[in-house]
């Protein structure tokens, strides 16, 4: 089937209006009629082919939400009506280790992203700035419905991004957890882990945003570009969240840990991160990685921000605006996560 779409053919080119063909839907498979797609800096990142390279033609988006307009004969999770969500992959191998633990994101084969990837009928994946979109039922999201429909689609990516490492590190009470950057991933971080029940500081460029975050549930804010922020903070965190997509002077943040402490990124910038070993040696420090979480964890996510009355801060735009939030997204003008109206598209 064609469905009309958003997508971009080369790294210097804009997203432009296009149609692109899904597949017809199989027995396992749902066919989700999109409401909302989140935009999210990996779907720049990807386009503008700083991770490597694009299979172009591409259509982006993983952040989405939507309603299920048909299902296969073998379907059992999923009914049509339903509200559901697709997050950043699509499939994985299943059978793996990873896999079979319910961390289908960490596949040993490699889970199928929900764009540019290979999917198994060896076509590209195309994402969620698209009217439609066909998933295999295992996953596919159940949406809470007292999650508002238009700040649901970024929870599938900014919402279990940060959600994975705080549940995976134990933030909670007594806890002293710090969160690098107030942005898309970065407020998500933040009203997380508040409701999780840890002491939540702020660590942003400026103060310039600090309203905001301590409305969100943050006790602490500090500007970085004040050299005496690191030295009041030394030894201070547990568990620090970074964020941001942009380089940092990774032997201040680390000094900030105590015994230990972790920092964990989450925001993955292009060029490499240089790291002074010693400053691990101190206080037992780790530099750790995470990315999303699997489907078990995503729903469980989606589970507790529906109980804590958690949802994103969204600018909803038309499919028409996306080129032009691109360029605000990397401007840092955005509060917090822009979301296309998919019904544009038509």
């Amino acid at each position: 089937m064609h469905v009309n779409a958003y997508a971009a053919s080369s790294a210097t080119s804009p997203l432009e209006p296009t149609t692109i063909e899904r597949r017809q839907v199989g027995p396992a498979d749902v066919l989700i009629d999109i409401a909302y797609a989140g935009i999210c800096h990996s779907d720049i990142h990807t386009i503008r082919g700083e991770w490597g390279e694009v299979p172009y033609p591409l259509t982006v988006g993983h952040e989405i939400v939507g309603t299920v307009a048909e299902v296969g004969s073998d379907v059992t999770k999923h009914a049509v009506g339903d509200r559901v969500g697709v997050g950043c992959m699509v499939n994985s191998c299943r059978e793996c280790e990873n896999c079979r633990a319910g961390e289908e994101q960490y596949c040993l084969n490699g889970n199928i992203g929900t764009y540019g990837a290979i999917d198994r009928d060896g076509t590209v994946t195309q994402g969620g700035y698209s009217q439609k979109i066909v998933v295999d039922q295992d996953f596919v999201l159940r949406v809470p419905e007292s999650i508002p429909y238009e700040a649901a689609a970024p929870l599938l990516c900014a919402g279990i991004t940060t959600y994975s490492p705080l549940n995976h590190w134990n933030a909670g009470p007594g806890k002293k957890v710090a969160i690098v950057g107030l942005g898309g991933l970065g407020h998500m971080a933040v009203k997380i882990a508040h409701a999780m029940g840890a002491e939540v500081t702020v660590l942003s460029q400026t103060l310039s945003k600090k309203d905001d975050g301590l409305k969100m549930g943050a006790d602490h804010y500090f500007a970085t570009s004040d050299p005496e922020t690191f030295r009041t903070l030394k030894n201070t965190f547990d568990l620090i969240v970074n964020t941001v997509s942009a380089p940092l002077d990774l032997k201040q943040y680390l000094g900030t840990l105590t015994l230990d402490g972790t920092m964990v990124n989450v925001g993955a910038p292009p060029e490499p991160l240089p790291i002074q070993v010693f400053t691990l040696f101190t206080n037992r420090r780790s530099f750790a990685g995470s990315s999303i979480g699997g489907i078990r964890e995503t729903q469980e996510m989606l589970d507790f921000c529906a109980e804590k009355g958690i949802a994103p801060e969204v600018e909803v735009i038309p499919a028409s605006a996306i080129n032009d939030a691109y360029e605000r997204v990397l401007k840092s003008d955005v509060r917090y996560r822009f979301v296309i109206d998919a019904a544009t598209l038509a």
